[in-house]
């Protein structure tokens, strides 16, 4: 029994040793690993390489002489992969200068005398698109009456269908402008071509970058060179790390007047138009300064569920909401299932004031 007791003893010392070189070598994968992911971000690759890594598994299971089975190999060897790709993904997210370097820090968007992301949760509404100066100066001066101070409202549209309603374009932008300027109110309006940027200097307060063009890196960079706050929606399919590099190529620009926008995401699911990923918001104030706004009606597709989200979303850190509001939505030429009616805009105000007190103003 003492025999095998110091048997035992030595065999874990031997573990211990070998614990060590596993450790230290694993360290020097690691930062080989890192030196990689640099010099792949510099040729713009994919951190990622199914091909390359199919290639090390093969040489790694020509070598193993046992007693790990070649899928044991194969599984332990894979997690190490993972862990440094997720690795290079840390270490490049941590490069971008859209990166919150403290907890703490806040960038606050200020237009006019409104504050995003100070800490008092703002609304942006009206309607899916401009239609005519009737349609937005009836709903923009009821949602001035309830406190609401930003507008939106699309003027070029970017439909799926090239039959569907397309927008008023400058003339949207004209109405916009004219109706805001009635009711001193705040122009949020969505940019499709890098080439309409002087209209927009001239008319909107916020220039909209839609999910669609969310990859658009041309346009991107064009915004990152003017002096007005860009609020970037997150794509269908996009992640949170690409949304964070399409915030960058407006950073680097120059322009570091950028909010962020979830407005859900493509998945399997039908009952909703989009997945709602509620999770980003708060990952997103670990990740990053910028202000986070959340589109409550292209994320839903619905109204009858938009109370309880609304909610969820300012619970979750969001610092504010955007949807879209129309006087008479039935009529209306895009999106009339999920805009709410000038009634249903003042009992969801009156929802979330309830429960947050410091809501508008």
């Amino acid at each position: 029994m003492e025999e095998d007791t110091k048997e035992l003893q030595k065999l874990r010392v031997q573990m211990t040793e070998v614990n060590d070189v596993i450790m230290n070598d694993l360290n020097d994968f690691f930062k080989i690993a890192q030196m990689i992911g640099e010099v792949k971000d510099k040729l713009g690759l994919p951190h990622f390489d199914p091909v390359r890594e199919s290639e090390m598994l093969k040489e790694i299971e020509g070598k193993n002489r046992g007693p790990m089975s070649p899928d044991m190999i194969r599984r332990i060897f894979k997690e190490i992969f993972r862990s440094s790709v997720e690795e290079m993904g840390i270490e490049y997210r941590q490069r971008l200068q859209v990166q919150s370097s403290r907890p703490n820090e806040k960038t606050i968007i200020k237009v006019k005398k409104i504050e995003i992301g100070g800490g008092k949760p703002i609304l942006i509404a009206g309607p899916c698109s401009v239609e005519n100066y009737e349609q937005v100066y009836i709903t923009a001066k009821r949602l001035k009456e309830l406190g609401i101070n930003i507008l939106r409202g699309g003027a070029f549209k970017p439909r799926t269908s090239p039959y569907s309603f397309q927008g008023l374009e400058e003339e949207g932008l004209k109405i916009l402008r004219a109706v805001a300027d009635d009711f001193n109110m705040v122009v949020i309006t969505e940019i499709l071509d890098g080439r309409d940027i002087p209209l927009f200097l001239e008319y909107a307060d916020i220039i909209q970058v839609g999910a669609r063009n969310m990859f658009n890196y041309f346009l991107l960079k064009d915004l990152g060179k003017i002096n007005k706050p860009v609020m970037i929606k997150r794509g269908f399919m996009a992640t949170i790390d690409e949304l964070l590099c399409a915030a960058e190529y407006v950073y680097v620009g120059g322009n570091h007047e950028i909010i962020l926008c979830e407005r859900g995401i493509r998945t399997f699911e039908t009952q909703t138009r989009n997945t709602l990923d509620i999770s980003c918001i708060p990952i997103l104030k670990r990740e990053t300064s910028l202000p986070i706004i959340v589109d409550i009606s292209h994320s839903l597709g619905r109204k009858d569920i938009i109370k309880p989200i609304a909610h969820a979303a300012l619970v979750a850190g969001a610092d504010g909401l955007m949807f879209e509001s129309h006087y008479n939505p039935p009529i209306a030429l895009s999106d009339s299932a999920q805009q709410l009616d000038l009634k249903e805009t003042e009992e969801l105000i009156a929802y979330l004031k309830d429960r947050f007190t410091i809501l508008l103003g």
